[in-house]
This record gives structure tokens, sequence and C-alpha cells, in this order.
């Protein structure tokens, strides 16, 4: 049965392909952006932000089902502004009658001592299901996919050094994921009674510490990525570098870096009862990036 859904965050990495598979599967989809005149996507651009409840309250109007993908990494009080989106956001999902939230949040084990990003994102799973709303949440950690902020990390990594300093961060273990398969669950999760009010944690089929997934990074396209193990080299540190040698701004780096000292495993498994499949394996997980990353740079260029 066709669907009314708005798909927060529809010009991001996840929110762009959600959109499209979307649509195809019939549903009726707003695209939610805050400059709605520029979206050329597909879906119906509706224009909204989630620091305005009045202009989420009009965008959820009618709608059934939300997904929701806002974060603000790049932003130094990234917690603050997160928690007050999400109170928003759940605000205006419940004054509408929405039936269902999903959400996309990050794996980490709550025994530990949990980094400031997926603090955040754990207290946003919280705040989405305060108004009564049911909430399903899939927690994941690196999404393999072109334009997807991890795996650019990876990629540019391994594209501008000639060696990769390890500190102790690339050995943390993490079970990354392909994007065809996320975007299977996140639709597979859609108006289903099974899913409502619950968390799934989703991952590929391997877990892998960091520098091993650079070093496969780097075979697949057809090069070796030699490391030196530099133990000394603090979160800090290490997130300066990075938006040295790759295009992510600072902030966001040293977010990212603090995370990945969180071992993000799977544990529970449920997922695979309620939508059973087999996922990609790493390796394939980056062939298919580099593959719509090389695509992309075609179609740019015609």
């Amino acid at each position: 049965m066709p669907l009314t859904v708005l798909v927060t965050g529809a010009t991001g990495f996840i929110g762009s392909h959600l959109v499209g598979r979307l649509v195809d599967a019939g549903h009726d989809v707003r695209a939610m952006t805050r400059h709605p005149d520029g979206y050329d996507g597909p879906g119906k651009a509706v224009g909204a932000d989630v620091e305005d409840i009045d202009s989420l309250r009009t965008a959820l109007d009618g709608v059934d089902i939300a997904y929701y993908f806002v974060h603000a990494l790049e932003n130094k009080d990234f917690e603050e502004r997160d928690a007050a989106a999400a109170r928003n956001f759940a605000n205006a999902a419940a004054e509408n009658g929405v039936r269902q939230i999903i959400y996309l949040g990050g794996l980490g084990e709550e025994s530990g001592q949990l980094s400031a990003h997926l603090r955040s994102r754990r207290q946003v799973e919280d705040l989405l299901g305060e108004t009564g709303v049911p909430v399903t949440v899939l927690r994941a950690a690196v999404i393999i996919g072109h334009g997807g902020i991890s795996w650019e990390i990876t990629r540019q990594l391994v594209d501008h050094l000639p060696l990769m300093i390890t500190p102790k961060w690339t050995k943390t273990r993490t079970q990354p994921i392909a994007l065809p398969d996320v975007l299977r669950y996140l639709v597979g999760v859609l108006d289903n009674p099974d899913a409502m009010g619950r968390c799934f944690e989703i991952g590929g089929p391997e877990v892998l510490r960091y520098v091993d997934m650079l070093k496969q990074a780097a075979k697949a396209k057809g090069r070796s990525f030699p490391s030196l193990n530099v133990p000394l080299l603090t979160p800090h540190l290490s997130s300066g570098w990075l938006a040295l040698v790759t295009d992510v701004d600072l902030k966001t780096a040293r977010n990212l870096v603090e995370s990945m000292r969180n071992e993000t495993i799977v544990h529970d498994r449920s997922i695979h009862d309620l939508l059973p499949g087999d996922t990609m394996n790493y390796r394939d997980s980056v062939r298919l990036a580099l593959q719509d990353r090389a695509q992309a740079l075609t179609t740019k260029s015609t």
C-alpha cells in the first residue's frame, strides 16, 4: 500500500539514495531540505529546518512514516544541537499523528565509554521516542558507499598517502556494511509491525580493523599500502592530520576519530530474523563504491 513518507536529509549520503528507492516502490515521498528550490532529485521537495518546529509541523502534515537522518558533526556544540533538533522533530511528528520514525544510529557497546558522537546518537534515539511515536532504530558502523564520509576518508587516505601512519585507533575493530544493504534494511522496516519500537544492529559479514580496511581498499585499487605504527599519535593530532590529507573539516574529523576508539561490532543479529538475506563483503563493497565514483565522475564531465 502506498504511503506518504518524509525523508529528512534528502540531499545527504543516505537520504539521497533512499528517496529514489521509496519512489520506485510507489510511495509518495517528501524530500525534506532547507533549500527546496535547489533540489533536483526524486520525490517532492519540502522546505523545512529541524531547528524550526513550525516548519516541521508543515512538512510532517499528513505523513505516515518519517526517516530521520540529521546530524550536526561539523558544529562544536553538535550534541546540544542534535538533541534540540530531535525534540522538535519528535513533537512535530506526534502532533501530526506520524505512525513511525525510522532512525539510523551508530553501533557501540553501551558498557563502554562512548565517544561524544556515539553518545549523541544514543541520546537522539531516546529523544525521538519521547512523545510516543514508535521509533525503529538501525545502528550501523562504517557505511561503504560513494559519498559517505567514513568511506571517503578511507579512499582519500589510500589515494593521497604513500605510507599510512597507524596510531592506536586504527587497530580498533569495526563491522562495515555496504550502502545497498543499509538501504535494503531501511526500506524493509518501513511500516513493518515487527519493527515498531525496536532497535536493530546491522553490519556486513566481516569484522575488520580500520588499518585492514585501508589495506584492502588499496589492494582494490591495485596498489600496496605500507603502514608505520605510531602509538603516541593522539586523537587530537590524528584529526588534524586527517583534515590535512582529506577534504573532511577539522571538527568533523575530530569527532570521527574520537568515535574510532570505540569498537563498533554487531552483537544482536535479530535483523536477520526480520529481514533475512546475505550482506555484501567488504571487498565487493569497496569495488562497488569505486565503480559508483567513477560513474559519477564520468557523468559530471559530460
